[in-house]
């Protein structure tokens, strides 16, 4: 039980971190890769893998 809520928790600042590199982008090529990175991030972290 908690090793899977550090999962989640890790998963979720590691999302934020991207969400946030995403924000201050300003190459669109830099902003798609951000995206096709953070979706499996985002999948886990509301449970439909």
């Amino acid at each position: 039980m908690i090793i899977t809520i550090l999962y989640y928790l890790l998963t979720g600042a590691i999302a934020f971190l991207m969400i946030c590199n995403f924000i201050r982008s300003k190459k669109w090529q830099e902003e798609v890769l951000y995206i096709l990175v953070l979706l499996p991030f985002l999948l886990r972290l509301f449970r439909l893998k």
